[in-house]
């Protein structure tokens, strides 16, 4: 997909995630993998009023080099993408549901397929810093090695995918297994065994 058509993407599934509450105000931002670089939401911005020609380029050395300011969060998005080759696109939310584990102990047990799918075996829950705090990276890049979703204390999901559009599709698909983790609390749920949890992720990756 050439640039320009990933700019519309961008603005596209930006507007999808804002008109269905899983970013609110400006919050959130997305980042996705070129072969010279990478494009991001710009600083501030509003995922449901994204410009194309205004979303921020970065170069492969993370430099800016066109369109807006990126956002202050340039390094989560730099953890996972340099930790992750296989990751294309990186979205970060403050979904409800999500950020609100995120405020708890952050489990997400394996409830569905399709979250084990999407997310991976587990989503690891990185302690609390202060949202444009460089110094959560190194916490994020390692638990990246192992994981293709974490939770941010406090703050809110971190999760990849292939492309873009898996992307979006994992973070709308972890967001509602924070849901169903949260309606079924204190209930004692069937849980995907660790047999049916290897059999996913050796079938779908």
């Amino acid at each position: 997909m050439s640039e320009e058509a990933l700019r519309e993407e961008l603005v596209a599934l930006g507007a999808s995630l804002f008109q269905r509450g899983f970013s609110v105000g400006s919050a959130g931002n997305i980042s996705v993998r070129l072969p010279d670089g990478y494009l991001m939401t710009p600083t501030n911005s509003c995922l449901g009023r994204l410009e194309a020609a205004r979303i921020s380029k970065l170069d492969l050395a993370w430099n800016h080099v066109g369109g807006d300011r990126p956002t202050k969060e340039v390094f989560l998005h730099r953890a996972f993408l340099e930790a992750r080759p296989d990751a294309g696109a990186v979205v970060h939310l403050h979904s409800t549901h999500a950020t609100a584990l995120s405020c708890l102990d952050g489990a997400i047990p394996p409830l569905t397929p399709y979250f084990v799918m999407r997310a991976g075996r587990e989503v690891p829950l990185i302690p609390y810093y202060r949202p444009g705090d460089a110094a959560m990276e190194p916490a994020i890049r390692e638990a990246a090695r192992r994981a293709k979703a974490v939770l941010l204390a406090n703050h809110g999901p971190v999760i990849c995918g292939p492309s873009l559009t898996d992307a979006v599709n994992a973070a709308e698909e972890l967001e509602e297994a924070a849901k169903l983790a949260l309606l079924l609390r204190g209930a004692n749920p069937r849980l995907l065994t660790p047999a049916q949890v290897d059999d996913l992720l050796r079938t779908f990756g």
